[in-house]
């Protein structure tokens, strides 16, 4: 049997497990995608928010406030890419004025230190490159970009460092209460447990309602994305932010934390639950409303756009807390935006709920919080990518040109634990496939290498999901 089953191995799964790793448990964490991050975490604007949007009192804006600083502690010790830059939340006209206005006061009763409303004149200087229309903006310094899917495996991979259990390819069918806890039934087994986490993301309601009576609806809202290629990547040096309406914070113009221009998303309610298709036209209207940014975004720097589905729910708020009808089970749902800035202070307060509902858990004196650090061999010295390349050849190996990533770092993150099992996983990881030609010229390679490393043939080697197959045939048989 297992202390606590977590379904779900997004940013909140792999969060609380980490979290719970600390101490004498058996974790298991159930994820029905062949990878961890593969849903929301994989696909969002990857910002920690300073803490003005959540409204005063509610759950969101409490864990974004405490989430925001943990950041840097967590990403140092998991080798995370982490930058600390500025946000400006834009008025373009009288009414915005006064709409940042509310924003400021917003976040000063949230407990923000760090925001100051600015002119023109002083958002020029910030941001020479923004429509000159713009009036004055609301400015924090305490915003940051991250590598959301990233930091995902790092937790997870540092969970399972400390005792933690992966299950992949594991989608739940049913759940079953028992005097002792949980019997989770999926697609591969079954699995026991005392106490329940549910993190399933646009899901999440669905995973309720096999245990406790409907307390919540989810509703997919879709965003959709460009990133511009690194040669844009300094158009902007903050986040850039229209007003927010109903519908969220609006279409955003930001660097991300490799050196890319992110631009997006719009935002649309849609009833499929893993609807991730991009449209012309809305990507059409995307580059409409950021032109209010920005005139000159250009454009025709695209190299790839993508989707995101953000679990929306009906009560206006994250919904965390034990069903009030199945002890020992823990919903963490409608974890929307600000839920990766705020994921860290989430997931102390869940391992507190159960630490209150068991009685308390012992420590391990051999937690260790550190993960291995990653080789990013184009960041290294001559010297030490010398050293790196006589340690292991692979390392004098560049499979993929546009990021300048070697065999080496490839193969390092395929037998990591939570290692990469798919093209899309080592591209999440390691980058190749990232850059201009999105593995038009790595690909063939990253296929090889996975195909060595696992023992498995290169037909069987998948992009993403386990029906993705990227090869059918070896041509001399055709």
């Amino acid at each position: 049997m297992y202390d606590v089953v977590i379904i779900g191995a997004g940013i909140m799964g792999t969060f609380i497990a980490r979290e719970l790793s600390r101490y004498k448990l058996r974790i298991a964490v159930l994820e029905k995608s062949n990878d961890v991050a593969n849903a929301t975490t994989k696909a969002n604007s990857a910002i920690v928010h300073s803490g003005y949007d959540a409204k005063v009192g509610s759950l969101k804006a409490k864990f974004n406030v405490l989430g925001n600083p943990m950041f840097d502690k967590v990403c140092e010790e998991l080798d995370v890419p982490l930058r600390r830059i500025d946000s400006l939340v834009l008025a373009f006209n009288e009414d915005e004025m006064t709409t940042i206005g509310e924003l400021y006061e917003r976040g000063i009763s949230n407990g923000l230190k760090k925001i100051t409303l600015i002119d023109k004149e002083q958002v020029a200087s910030l941001e020479p490159n923004l429509n000159k229309t713009v009036l004055g903006a609301l400015r924090t310094t305490d915003c940051g970009i991250v590598g959301p899917f990233e930091l995902a495996v790092a937790l997870a991979e540092n969970a399972m460092d400390n005792g933690a259990e992966l299950f992949l390819n594991n989608e739940v069918k049913s759940i079953d209460k028992v005097s002792e806890g949980y019997i989770v039934h999926t697609n591969e087994g079954s699995y026991k447990a005392k106490y329940l986490v549910n993190c399933a993301g646009v899901h999440a309601d669905e995973i309720n309602n096999m245990v406790a009576k409907e307390s919540f609806r989810i509703k997919p809202r879709r965003g959709q994305y460009f990133v511009l290629d690194k040669s844009a990547g300094n158009l902007v040096n903050s986040v850039v932010f229209q007003c927010p309406t109903s519908m969220g914070k609006g279409v955003l113009v930001l660097p991300t934390v490799h050196g890319n221009l992110l631009v997006g998303p719009d935002s649309q309610d849609i009833d499929v639950k893993d609807n991730f298709d991009t449209t012309l036209d809305d990507l059409e209207n995307v580059k409409l409303v950021a032109r209010k940014t920005i005139i000159n975004i250009p454009f025709d720097k695209v190299i790839t756009s993508f989707v995101g589905l953000r679990a929306t729910p009906d009560t206006g708020d994250f919904v965390i807390g034990e069903a009030g009808d199945a002890k020992g089970f823990i919903n963490v749902a409608g974890i929307e935006s600000p839920g990766l800035s705020a994921s860290p202070a989430i997931a102390l307060h869940v391992v507190e709920l159960l630490k209150s509902i068991s009685g308390g858990f012992e420590e391990k004196k051999d937690f260790n919080p550190i993960r291995r650090k990653l080789t990013r061999f184009y960041e290294l010295s001559e010297q030490e990518k010398t050293e790196a390349i006589k340690r292991d050849p692979r390392y004098g190996r560049v499979i993929c040109r546009c990021e300048n990533i070697t065999e080496g770092e490839i193969v390092d993150v395929i037998h990591r634990k939570a290692g990469a099992r798919t093209v899309d996983g080592v591209k999440r990881r390691t980058r190749p496939g990232m850059g201009r030609c999105q593995g038009g010229f790595c690909g063939p390679r990253v296929i090889e290498i996975l195909s060595r490393e696992l023992g498995i043939n290169m037909l069987d080697v998948v992009k993403d999901g386990v029906s993705s197959k990227i090869l059918d045939k070896e041509t001399k048989g055709i």
